[in-house]
Formats: C-alpha cells, sequence, structure tokens
C-alpha cells in the first residue's frame, strides 16, 4: 500500500522539496524505491496543479482536502505565519508532520505546538537540513568520536552571494532569525552544549533599504557555550564570490572544517596553490542540494516509525531563542543571555 504524503505550499523551497520526494520514491543508485502517493496543495490551485502535472504526482483542490484524505504523513512549506496553526493542525490528527524552520513567527506562538508535540506523540521534524548535511554530520561524527579533544573556539559562517528581495527581508526577523539559526542550531546539535550568551555586532554597507527595513546586511555575534566555551557566528548577504557556509571547530587534538572543499566561495592568497579549483556554489539550494534529499527521506523514514525525528520542535525553538538574543544584542549594543527556559 502506498505511503501518502500531502505537501502543503508549492512556492520556491514547497516546490524543491515535492521534487525531492520524488526522487526518493523513485530511489537512486543508493536507496530503492519508494511507493509514495505525493499530492500537493496550495491556495493557488492552479499553481499546485500545474507543479503536479510537472511532477508526475497529483494536486488536492485545497488544504482542506488534503486534511479530510487522512495522509500517512503532511510536509507544511508556507508562509510562517501558517505554520504554527497548520503544524496543530497536524498534530492533533495525529499525523506525523514536517515543517519547514522556524515552528512560528515567534517564540511565544511557537509553545503551544510544543505542548501539543508533547501531549500527542506525533513525530514532528522541522527543517534545518544542515544536520542531513554530509560534511556536517562528519564534523558531529569527529567530535563525539573524542578526534578533536576538548572544544576550544568555533567559527561558524553564512554567507550569501546575493541578499533576497528587500520586501521578504523586512518581514523575515533580522539576518541573525533568517541566517544565522542553522548555525546556531548545527552548534547545539553537534557540541550537546546550550548557548547561553550572545553579543552581536552588525553593518549594513550595501543597499540602503536593508537598513530602513529594520535590518543588517552583516553581522557577528560572540557566542558563549554553557561550558565556557567560545566563538563566533558571522553573517552576510553580500558575500560576491559566493554562496559560502562553513563550520570550523578546534579542540586541543584536531581541527575539523565543514564547507572546505572544491566548491569553496573563495582563493587562497599562498603562492602556487590552486585550491579550490571547482566553482562557487551560488545559492544555498545548490549548496545543500544533497542535505535536501536526505531531509525528505528522513521524514518518509520517520513517517514509517523507521527513525526519530532528526530536529525536534524544541530542538528549532531553542535556536531561535538565540537567535532571538542575538537580534536583541544587536539593537540594544549589549551582551544578551539566552533565555533557556
Amino acid at each position: 500500500m502506498s505511503t501518502v504524503l500531502g505537501l502543503i505550499g508549492v512556492g520556491r523551497i514547497g516546490a524543491m522539496h515535492a521534487a525531492n520526494l520524488v526522487a526518493v520514491r523513485d530511489g537512486d543508485d543508493e536507496h530503492p524505491p519508494v511507493d509514495l502517493d505525493i499530492a500537493l496543495a496550495d491556495v493557488a490551485v492552479d499553481r499546485a496543479q500545474a507543479l503536479a502535472e510537472a511532477l508526475g504526482v497529483r494536486a488536492a483542490d485545497s488544504v482542506d482536502e488534503l486534511f479530510d484524505e487522512r495522509p500517512d504523513g503532511v510536509l507544511i512549506a508556507v508562509g510562517t505565519a501558517q505554520h504554527a496553526p497548520l503544524l496543530l493542525r497536524a498534530l492533533e490528527a495525529g499525523i506525523p508532520v514536517f515543517c519547514e524552520k522556524p515552528v512560528a513567527s515567534s517564540v511565544a506562538e511557537a509553545l503551544p505546538v510544543l505542548e501539543a508535540a508533547e501531549r500527542t506523540g506525533v513525530p514532528v521534524h522541522i527543517g534545518h537540513q544542515r544536520r542531513l548535511d554530509p560534511g556536517h554530520l562528519e564534523a558531529r561524527r569527529a567530535f563525539l568520536a573524542g578526534e578533536l579533544g576538548w572544544l576550544h573556539t568555533f567559527r561558524a559562517i553564512t554567507a550569501d552571494q546575493a541578499p533576497p528581495p528587500v520586501a521578504f527581508l523586512a518581514t523575515s526577523g533580522g539576518l541573525f532569525r533568517d541566517c544565522s539559526v542553522h548555525d546556531f542550531d548545527t552548534l547545539r546539535w553537534i557540541t550537546g552544549r546550550e548557548i547561553v550568551e550572545v553579543d552581536a555586532r552588525g553593518s549594513n554597507n550595501g543597499d540602503p533599504e536593508i537598513g530602513r527595513v529594520g535590518d543588517v546586511d552583516t553581522a557577528v555575534a560572540l557566542v558563549t557555550f554553557d561550558d565556557g566555551v567560545v566563538g563566533t557566528v558571522s553573517a552576510t548577504r553580500y558575500n560576491g564570490a559566493g554562496h559560502d557556509v562553513r563550520l570550523e571547530l578546534q579542540g586541543s587534538a584536531g581541527t575539523v572544517q565543514v564547507g572546505l572543499d572544491e566548491h569553496y566561495a573563495g582563493r587562497s592568497a599562498e603562492p602556487g596553490v590552486t585550491f579550490p579549483t571547482g566553482t562557487p556554489w551560488l545559492t544555498f539550494h545548490e549548496r545543500f542540494a544533497e542535505a535536501y534529499v536526505a531531509e525528505m527521506r528522513a521524514f518518509v523514514e520517520m513517517v514509517h516509525g523507521e527513525r526519530e525525528s532528526p530536529c525536534t520542535p524544541a530542538d528549532s525553538v531553542a535556536a531561535s531563542k538565540v537567535a532571538d538574543a542575538a537580534q536583541e544584542s544587536l539593537i540594544t549594543g549589549t551582551p544578551v543571555r539566552v533565555d533557556l527556559a
């Protein structure tokens, strides 16, 4: 019997997830096909139908119709404001659910989702795709295996090649909530430690409209863990060399760096060094293409009861609390303690 999956929202991210679900359904050299019946739903019914036809899946006439089918799993890829209501609807219906980050528009709005997830026991997977990225997985393995010794420094970078439309930035919640929240999540996930304090600064030297909507185009945060280890998390909208996501973990016995491969968006200034020789990634879709497919495969496995959620709502909200503290610090110019309650 086919596993019925309903995907809500067929914008840029939703369309990508739909295509990746089809890839999971069809299988590849390393993964057998999976019997999936994929249904798409969107308020723009024509757009859902067009994408369904292009991908060889089907479209529902509405979100209500999709839920009435009692699918085995639901994926939410709509605007942030609708995340919590749809998550709650899936949880109360007992349907395993995947949702793009964040859980809700604010931590306060996410609390009912955390309560419902705890009460119902329904599995929830929040889309922090770096947890499925091969480089981040290897860094975590090396750290947990003790190969790095004790951690003394970390450096995380998320750098977009070019900024998104200002209209998006006006509703994104700020650079730390939009971009660096991924770094905060992976740092917690890899180390198993809590971030307790953030001291952030930012600047605007690009499009002045970014500042006018209350955001910055570049920022850096000094981050402190609960064991006293410190490091930096930086982000920018203007990394002209390409999309650059890196994480360096330095320990007493070794160092590992994620993202330092042939697609690294930079060059060495050392004479005679030709690394890297590849073409830099230009977008996060390209950089994390493999991780996004793995994310959909992990969700299907979670629906089948074959694995636990790679990223729970509680995990995602914990990262959002750090991002909130970073945004507050950016505004006040002072260090901010993270609310761990």
